[in-house]
């Protein structure tokens, strides 16, 4: 009987494979494989892998948001309780040092869900950056837009943007000191008012340039003494929807 003809050896055939008796010999099929050698990076692991899970269950709460799939209260929640597990998880320095920045652990691993993307970057809900009129809907515009706002919450908002400005005033530069605070003020100011108030954009601008530097970073001297300019100008107008 005639012998076959021999594929080319680089053809992917039984032919063309010859196993290597030593490196069979040094695999064990039988031996779990270990993703880490230590118990700090299977922490760091775990970490990283509860940040990408963060992202891609915020950007599913952000479209059912936007089809009004989800009542804003429920929203306001879920969407608060997944930025504060994002942020508490990157308070580890060596999950921090590890994920680097948003945009370079998006390309890393290859997410693409823009819509988390851009609510981790201004670090609020949807209903708070953009408060929704809805609730307060009336023809007589911008004073019922304040119509249920108590007169307690009213003096907390104003306390809020009397401290975030003393704080400029004494120097509270960092990004631990500042994003605090305005943050209270963005959130109070929501309680009391949706309507869209001189400056008020200027708030969240800052919070989103806030959001963007590092726990220890600090505002220049330019800067800050811009972001006291635009708070009192927010200050200002919001005081005006009170009259």
């Amino acid at each position: 009987m005639a012998t076959p003809p021999r594929q080319p050896p680089y053809a992917p055939t039984p032919y063309s494979y010859l196993p290597t008796p030593t490196l069979a010999a040094t695999i064990n099929l039988d031996e779990e494989v270990k993703l880490s050698n230590s118990t700090a990076e299977r922490d760091l692991y775990d970490s990283l892998a509860e940040i990408y899970s963060i992202i891609i269950t915020l950007d599913g709460l952000e479209k059912a948001y936007i089809k009004d799939s989800i009542p804003e209260v429920e929203y306001t929640e879920l969407c608060s309780r997944l930025l504060n597990q994002y942020k508490s998880i990157l308070r580890d320095d060596t999950v921090s040092r590890e994920f680097e920045d948003l945009e370079t652990f998006k390309k890393k691993w290859d997410i693409e869900c823009p819509r988390a993307m851009e609510r981790l970057r201004v670090n609020l809900p949807a209903t708070v950056a953009e408060p929704s009129a809805s609730h307060h809907a009336s023809s007589n515009g911008v004073s019922q837009a304040r119509s249920s706002a108590t007169g307690s919450q009213i003096l907390l908002a104003t306390e809020n943007f009397i401290t975030f400005l003393d704080a400029l005033r004494l120097n509270m530069r960092s990004k631990d000191a500042l994003h605090p605070l305005l943050s209270e003020v963005i959130q109070t100011v929501n309680q009391v008012t949706t309507a869209d108030f001189e400056n008020r954009g200027k708030i969240i601008s800052w919070l989103i340039r806030l959001n963007g530097m590092k726990a220890t970073e600090e505002l220049g001297e330019d800067e800050a003494r811009q972001l006291i300019f635009d708070m009192e100008g927010a200050y200002a107008g919001f005081k005006a929807t009170l009259n």
